[in-house]
This record gives structure tokens, C-alpha cells and sequence, in this order.
């Protein structure tokens, strides 16, 4: 099931992603003139964030309108598949990635990839939707789906690995795990909460649903979720889990 993103959309609702950025960033530690891939750079915010310590930064993304979104910010990015890197051997210092790897759907090439393009010794830094990740939301959501005929729609969007499971996958393509941590992350949601988290975050699979369904199923999620996830002035708030690592080539 492939995920339908829209930059402008994507910059008002998941401006959480590269704000709560931080933790991942100091792992990766960048360093004024290395060679750093962004991988998955979405519109290019945290991408500029990176540059602004001197490293000289790439943005490779799936997504023609988040790339258009992430040049307009001046970011040397280029459309690109995570299993298919369109660079050179060799290239970067250090591959990095934020948010986006749990949307890849073939890791082991992903994996393969990203080694072709490090340098020898060079560092693999990311974090992902770890096991746990929005349990509550996809509890609810695949009710939902299931009770109007559609329960498989969300079969195989993400991925969302423990530490042991994604170290040994690691290890078993060539990485070193110098450090990987599974971190809970509650994520207080802005305007629209959980309602726009749904169109956003599962666009790609309301977009397979009949037209006249969509807007049932997110207002029929949300009524699950609110005793959950909805405080009592109304603000939501994502039952998030990250998975961070670090390995080298």
C-alpha cells in the first residue's frame, strides 16, 4: 500500500517530526564539511537544520512533491527510492534518517544500499517507528476498516521492528550496532488532532477506500480513540514509540 504525501499538508500536521527531531540529531553528531545523506528528507526541514552545522548535506525522498517542497528551501535533493539510491559508491560519510525508514518495504536492499553509498567506517544513524508505535491508533483504525469490509487495507504499511529484531537484521547486512534504544515518545498533536493525523498519516490507504467512506472511517476512529488518547479539553495526543540506532559500515 503505497502513502500518498502532500508537502503543504505534511508541513502544517507533521511539523512534530523534524521538531522532536533533537535526540536522533545528536547521535548523529554531524561534523562541519563531512558528506551527509538525508534519506527520506520529506520537505527539508530537519535536512536544513543539519547544513546549518557545516555539514554539507543530500536529501533523497520517494516523494516528487516533498522534494519540490525541500528545494524550494534551497536543499540539494533529488527524487529517489531507499532501495535504489541513485548516488555513487562510497559517497557519504554518514547516511541519516528520520521518520521514514518504517515506510520502506524492502529492508535488506534498503540496508545494501546504504552500505554502497558509506564510505568504509562510515555511520548509519536513524530512527524509525519502533515496536509499540501508534498500537492504539492502528488497534482502532483496523476495527474500523474491518467493520466496513476493508480489514486488510492496512496490512504491510509500516514497519515497526524491536531493538533485538532490527540489531540482528543490522548485523546480518554488514553493520556494526554500536547503539540502538526503542524510546516511548507521547506526541501531543496540533490543530485538526487526531482526525488530521488519520488524512495525513494514512492517506495512502483511505485513498483506497470508497470516497464517501473516508470521512466515516477517520470520525469513527477518532470516536474510539477519544477515551484514549483525548484529554478532557480536548487536545490529542499519538501513543508513539521510536526506534534510534547507530552502526557503522
Amino acid at each position: 500500500m503505497g502513502q500518498n504525501w502532500n508537502a503543504e499538508q505534511y508541513g502544517r500536521v507533521g511539523a512534530f517530526v523534524h521538531q522532536l527531531a533533537g535526540g536522533v540529531v545528536e547521535w548523529l553528531a554531524p561534523e562541519r564539511g563531512e558528506q551527509i545523506l538525508d534519506l527520506g528528507c520529506g520537505d527539508g526541514q530537519l535536512t536544513a537544520r543539519l547544513m546549518a552545522t557545516g555539514a554539507i548535506v543530500t536529501g533523497v525522498d520517494a516523494s516528487a512533491d516533498m522534494v519540490a517542497a525541500a528545494q524550494l528551501r534551497g536543499i540539494d535533493a533529488i527524487a529517489g527510492n531507499a532501495e535504489n539510491l541513485p548516488f555513487p559508491d562510497a559517497t557519504f560519510d554518514a547516511v541519516f534518517s528520520n521518520a521514514a525508514l518504517h515506510w520502506v518495504r524492502n529492508h535488506e536492499a534498503m540496508m545494501a544500499e546504504v552500505r554502497r553509498v558509506l564510505r568504509p567506517g562510515g555511520r548509519f544513524v536513524a530512527e524509525m517507528g519502533g515496536h509499540g508505535n501508534v498500537a492504539a491508533i492502528l488497534v482502532a483504525f483496523t476495527a474500523v476498516l474491518m467493520r466496513h469490509g476493508f480489514a486488510n487495507r492496512e496490512d504491510g504499511v509500516n514497519y515497526y521492528p524491536t531493538p533485538e529484531v532490527y540489531r540482528r537484521r543490522l548485523g546480518a547486512n554488514g553493520f556494526q550496532v554500536e547503539r540502538i534504544e526503542l524510546i516511548p515518545r507521547p506526541t501531543p498533536l496540533g490543530e485538526g488532532g487526531m482526525a488530521q493525523w488519520l488524512r495525513t498519516f494514512r492517506s495512502g490507504v483511505l485513498a483506497t477506500l470508497p470516497s464517501e467512506l473516508r470521512e466515516t472511517v477517520v470520525a469513527e476512529t477518532c470516536e474510539l480513540l477519544k477515551t484514549a488518547l483525548r484529554d478532557e479539553d480536548g487536545h490529542w495526543t499519538a501513543d508513539y514509540v521510536r526506534l534510534r540506532f547507530v552502526a557503522r559500515n
